[in-house]
C-alpha cells in the first residue's frame, strides 16, 4: 500500500498535536490539586448564661444580624436586685462597725493620756508624802514632833503609794485595751472588704441577667423562649461571624507534596454554580484529621490496611468578592490549589491551621 506525502504529513501533525495537548494537560494537572472534601467554616460563639433564672424577654429572632453588645435575652432580675440591696445594706453596716471601732480606738488614746497624767500626779503625791514622812519621823525622834504626826505622815505615804500603783495598773490596762481595739479595727476593715466583695459579686450577677452578643454576626440555633428556666452554661443561641468565614479543605496526604501557605485557590461553592471564588492557603494543620479524633485508630495490629490520610488546609477568602455575604457555614466547596501561584509575594511558612471541617 502506498501512502502519499500529504496523508503522512497530516498524520504526523495530528500526532504532534496530540502529544502537545497531552503534555499540556499533564503539566496543568500536575500544577493543581483539587478536592471536594471542603466546607465553609465560621468560628461561631455559643452564648450561655453565667447565672440561673427564668427568661423574662428574648430580644432577637432567628437568623437576625447583631452587633457585639446587642441584647439577646434577659433573665428575670428581681432576685438579683434584692440580693444587691442586701449586699449594699451589709456593706453599710460593716462600714458603720468600722467607724465605731476607729472612734473607740481614737478615744482610747485620750484615756491613755489621762491615765498617764494620773500616774504623774500620784508619783508627785508619793514623793511629797515620803518627804513629809521622813521629816515628821526625824522630828518625833528629836522630840520636836509628836508620834501621831509621824504616824499620819506614814499613813499618807502608804496611801500615795497605793494610788500610784493603782494609776500604773490603769495605764497598763489602757495600753492593753489599745491593742484589743486595734485588732477590732483590723477585723472591721476585713469585714468591710468582704462586704465590698459581696456587693461587687451581686452587681456582677445582676449584670449577667442581660445576655449580650459577644461578637458581630448572625444569630443561629436560638434555643431560648420566654419563661424557660436557664442554668449556667446552657447554650441559648449561637452567633456566627460570617464576615470572617473561611474554608477548610481536607486534602489527601499524597496531594500535599508541593502545597504551602500563600498559594492561590479557586473555590467552587455548590450553591453558586459557575461563580468561583478566590482565596489563598492561610495555613496547613499540624496533623491529619484522624489524629485529633476522639478514638484514634490503632495500627499496631496483625491486620493492617493502609488508608490515605487527609490533612486539613485553612483557606482564607479574598476580600471584596460579591458573593461573600451569601456564604453560610457548612456549605460544600470544591477547592483547587494552584501550586505554581502565590497570593502573597513574601514566603509564608507552614503554620497550624484550623482543625474544623475535617472529613473522611
Amino acid at each position: 500500500m502506498t501512502i502519499n506525502r500529504t496523508t503522512l504529513n497530516t498524520g504526523l501533525g495530528l500526532g504532534v498535536l496530540a502529544l502537545a495537548i497531552g503534555a499540556w494537560l499533564l503539566l496543568r494537572d500536575g500544577g493543581h490539586q483539587t478536592t471536594n472534601n471542603a466546607y465553609v467554616v465560621a468560628d461561631y460563639t455559643l452564648v450561655a448564661p453565667k447565672i440561673p433564672g427564668f427568661v423574662s424577654a428574648v430580644e432577637v429572632e432567628d437568623n437576625q444580624s447583631v452587633k457585639a453588645g446587642d441584647v439577646l435575652a434577659r433573665i428575670d432580675d428581681r432576685d438579683y436586685q434584692v440580693a444587691l440591696q442586701a449586699a449594699r445594706a451589709d456593706l453599710a453596716n460593716a462600714r458603720a462597725q468600722l467607724a465605731n471601732a476607729q472612734a473607740a480606738l481614737a478615744q482610747q488614746g485620750s484615756l491613755i493620756e489621762q491615765a498617764r497624767a494620773s500616774v504623774d500626779v500620784s508619783r508627785s503625791e508619793l514623793t511629797l508624802a515620803s518627804a513629809d514622812q521622813q521629816r515628821y519621823r526625824e522630828l518625833a525622834r528629836d522630840g520636836a514632833g509628836t508620834v501621831q504626826n509621824a504616824q499620819q505622815a506614814q499613813s499618807k505615804q502608804v496611801v500615795a503609794s497605793a494610788h500610784l500603783q493603782q494609776g500604773q495598773a490603769a495605764l497598763s490596762t489602757a495600753r492593753q485595751r489599745t491593742d484589743i481595739l486595734s485588732a477590732s479595727v483590723q477585723a472591721a476593715q476585713a469585714a468591710v472588704q468582704r462586704a465590698e466583695a459581696a456587693q461587687a459579686r451581686a452587681e456582677l450577677d445582676l449584670s449577667h441577667t442581660v445576655l449580650r452578643a459577644p461578637i458581630d454576626g448572625i444569630v443561629g440555633r436560638r434555643a431560648v423562649r420566654v419563661g424557660a428556666y436557664l442554668t449556667p452554661g446552657t447554650p441559648v443561641a449561637a452567633v456566627v461571624p460570617l464576615k470572617r468565614a473561611f474554608v477548610v479543605a481536607n486534602f489527601q496526604e499524597t496531594q500535599m507534596t508541593r502545597m504551602q501557605a500563600g498559594q492561590q485557590v479557586e473555590l467552587k461553592v455548590d450553591v453558586f454554580p459557575g461563580k468561583p471564588l478566590r482565596g489563598h492557603i492561610d495555613s496547613i494543620a499540624p496533623a491529619t484529621g484522624v489524629t485529633f479524633a476522639a478514638v484514634a485508630p490503632e495500627n499496631a495490629t496483625g491486620n493492617f490496611t493502609k488508608v490515605v490520610q487527609r490533612i486539613p488546609v485553612k483557606i482564607v477568602l479574598e476580600p471584596g468578592q460579591p458573593l461573600l455575604d451569601q456564604l453560610r457555614a457548612g456549605m460544600s466547596v470544591e477547592a483547587s490549589v494552584d501550586l505554581g501561584r502565590r497570593a502573597h509575594a513574601q514566603s509564608v511558612q507552614h503554620s497550624p491551621g484550623h482543625k474544623s471541617g475535617e472529613g473522611a
